[in-house]
């Protein structure tokens, strides 16, 4: 019983390793994204002030409901 537990103890040790090591990577990867979303607005922001708003990029967020109204007229 004793031999099992120092097993169980082990393979605790290890995950709580691999976790502490998989927690850190996704916090580096959660940094980058963060970096390059904000260059991305910011080349954005840039691209958009050189046109003088002539053409501003469409809001994919905004949900389209009124085009699915108007699509189920005949």
């Amino acid at each position: 019983m004793e031999r099992l537990n120092s097993k169980l103890y082990l393979q605790n040790c290890y995950i709580i390793q691999e976790n502490e090591r998989l927690r850190k990577k996704a916090q580096l990867l959660n940094q980058e994204n963060q970096a390059l979303l904000t260059e991305l607005k910011q080349k954005l922001s840039k691209s958009s002030n050189k046109k003088n708003n002539s053409n501003p990029l469409p809001d994919l967020n905004l949900s389209s409901t009124s085009n699915t109204a108007n699509s189920s007229k005949p």
